[in-house]
């Protein structure tokens, strides 16, 4: 027995970017948000830093610098229309937000406060700017919660604890998806004039991750079997500071309020490596100095973490080295309840995790795997193209982590993950909603539930001795080790051979639990495949990408090659592997040189 559903808008995902579709989208048709969580504990929820936009509240900003940065932190990949676009779009999106009451982080005279990032800059200077605004360091969880509110006041209809299993498409359109309802087990249709997928990223393919537990490329793996391109799977963004071995965040706001980064000698080592903004680099050349630290035998205890140090003597001792002035020319020096009422999380996870308060003692950090800057292709307004010339799939819409616009290139810079999320949450949200208004319903294929049941009747006549968690702890051990900050043709080789043994074992998983009632462990065996799915594609076209760029550093070829490599990958699921083809960046403004920080 399959469920049927109608509705103009069908928006799969209940983070950032699936709230502002919906919210959006609900000014003029009818919208449902399908999640496989509540959407309070979607991964959005977790962003601590900040929004970036050049409010210019503290001191002298522009959204040209910002978009400078932005296209120079993508390591010159990113479409620097669509960077443009985001970021002079940034401005209105976080005011909005405000009007919508998020309650932002206040300057003394009551404007947004706004802090240092990783890669923002004075463009005339080089020095770091205040360009991320926050609320404390739950950024993530304030936009969440205001944009639930928001879109419980425009009656949008939610349907929580869905799982999505496939896209339908008739006559080369989007026209719904097919979902299981957990607490039942049984088959939704959700038909739809326009699907906007917004259901994040895909971390839990790497063995120390900062994304969450349901964060299982789901949308990127239904979209490739259903014959779409991923753009851009190799680049995949490690984030310098996440906790030793549990890979939770430690937001890059810790070193924007003056943190720094320790070696085994006591020594601060960023300055050796990026001698202008120091610990404030971009997150690619920050962990890549990280890694190069430890290999030389500088981690601590000859271990493979380093600590960050926010004490308050260090943040002042350093502050005053660097010259670091606040935005009234006064020298930067900071207390204990000044960290402490700006980073409260930071503070929290770290007793609570750690043991450890990080106010009189320091934090042991190592990168961790935490954003894709690759997804299913985009252009600025949200709308999926399929092909090299971006040919616009009708109906089909992505916003947030699981689509590539491309704004983020071969690497993010910090901020503009919730920057993306709202920017072009709101625009896919709008533009489906003006395609359902011109566009009828599709009718749907009497077999449309079809390809969703066979995947699950697989998984539950499977026969053999397999256990998920084997395959799944193999898996994010191969990726981390052969394919994680530094890769190389003979690591990722290997990679390719162990993903293609655990495909196959993921055939013959034993399935213990034949009930119908949350079965999580058919969901568990299904986002498993998801992950090996997308493991392969990411791993083909790193293989494929001769040179280092931003988050994707071979060893074996370590320089930038903008000759034979400034191009976008596209990379297709096929019966006989990966196919790779490429399209070119588009290029406005800013021809590329070397980074410089």
């Amino acid at each position: 027995m399959v469920d049927y559903h109608q509705f103009d808008v069908v928006v799969v995902g209940a983070g950032g970017a699936g709230l502002m579709a919906a919210l959006y989208a609900s000014k003029g048709a009818s919208t449902a948000v399908l999640s496989k969580l509540y959407p309070s504990r979607s991964h959005t929820g977790t962003a601590q830093g900040g929004v970036g936009a050049a409010l210019g509240n503290l001191e002298e900003d522009h959204p040209e610098w910002h978009t400078y940065d932005s296209v120079k932190g993508s390591d010159y990949l990113g479409d620097q229309d669509a960077i443009e676009f985001m970021c002079f779009e940034a401005v209105q999106a976080v005011y909005e937000l405000e009007h919508y009451g998020l309650p932002f982080s206040r300057t003394p005279d009551g404007k947004i406060a706004q802090r240092p990032f990783g890669g923002h800059t004075n463009n005339v200077t080089g020095k770091p700017v205040t360009r991320a605004c926050y609320a404390a360091d739950r950024t993530g969880h304030m936009i969440l919660q205001t944009l639930y509110q928001q879109c419980i006041k425009n009656h949008v209809q939610f349907f929580d604890e869905y799982q999505v299993l496939d896209l339908i498409v008739v006559n080369g359109a989007a026209a719904g998806v097919v979902a299981l309802r957990l607490l039942t087990g049984e088959l939704h249709v959700f038909h739809a004039k326009s699907v906007i997928f917004a259901t994040g990223g895909h971390g839990r393919v790497w063995e120390i991750t900062s994304n969450a537990y349901a964060y299982t490329g789901d949308g990127l793996a239904i979209s490739l079997r259903r014959g779409l391109p991923a753009e851009d799977p190799e680049f995949f963004q490690f984030h310098p500071t996440g906790i030793f071995k549990l890979g939770i965040l430690i937001t890059e706001g810790v070193r924007g309020e003056g943190g720094v980064l320790i070696n085994d000698q006591g020594e601060r080592f960023m300055p050796r490596y990026a001698p202008t903004v120091k610990d404030l680099a971009s997150r690619d050349v920050v962990s890549r100095s990280m890694y190069l630290e430890m290999r030389e035998g500088r981690g601590i205890g000859g271990k493979r973490f380093l600590y960050l140090d926010m004490r308050p003597e260090t943040v002042n001792k350093y502050a005053a080295i660097d010259g670091r002035k606040r935005p009234n020319g006064q020298p930067y020096s900071t207390t204990a309840e000044e960290l402490l009422s700006k980073l409260p999380d930071i503070v929290d996870f770290s007793r609570t995790y750690l043991g450890i308060d990080p106010v009189s003692q320091p934090l042991p950090v190592q990168p961790t795997a935490h954003y894709t800057m690759g997804g299913i292709p985009t252009n600025k307004f949200g709308q999926v193209v399929i092909d090299e010339a971006s040919t616009v799939m009708p109906g089909f819409y992505a916003a947030g982590e699981v689509a590539c616009v491309s704004v983020h290139g071969a690497n993010r810079l910090g901020t503009n993950s919730l920057l993306d999320l709202i920017v072009f949450g709101k625009h896919a949200g709008l533009q489906a909603a003006e395609y359902a208004r011109g566009a009828d319903f599709q009718a749907l294929p009497a077999d449309a539930a079809d390809f969703a049941r066979q995947q699950l009747d697989q998984i539950l006549n499977s026969t053999g001795t397999e256990k998920v968690l084997d395959i799944d702890h193999e898996m994010k051990s191969v990726m981390f080790e052969d394919v994680g900050v530094f890769r190389t043709e003979e690591s990722m080789q290997r990679a390719l051979a162990k993903l293609e043994e655990l495909k196959q074992r993921h055939r013959h998983i034993q399935v213990r639990d034949r009930g119908k009632i949350f079965n999580t462990e058919v969901i568990n065996i299904w986002e498993l495949g998801n992950l090996l799915d997308v493991a392969t594609v990411v791993t083909n076209a790193a293989l494929a990408r001769k040179e280092s760029r931003g988050g994707h550093a071979r060893e074996d070829f370590p320089k930038r090659d903008d000759a034979g490599w400034l191009k976008h990958t596209l990379a297709w699921m096929q019966p006989g592997g990966v196919r790779l083809s490429y399209k070119p960046v588009t290029i406005t403004k800013f021809q590329p040189k070397e980074r410089v920080y």
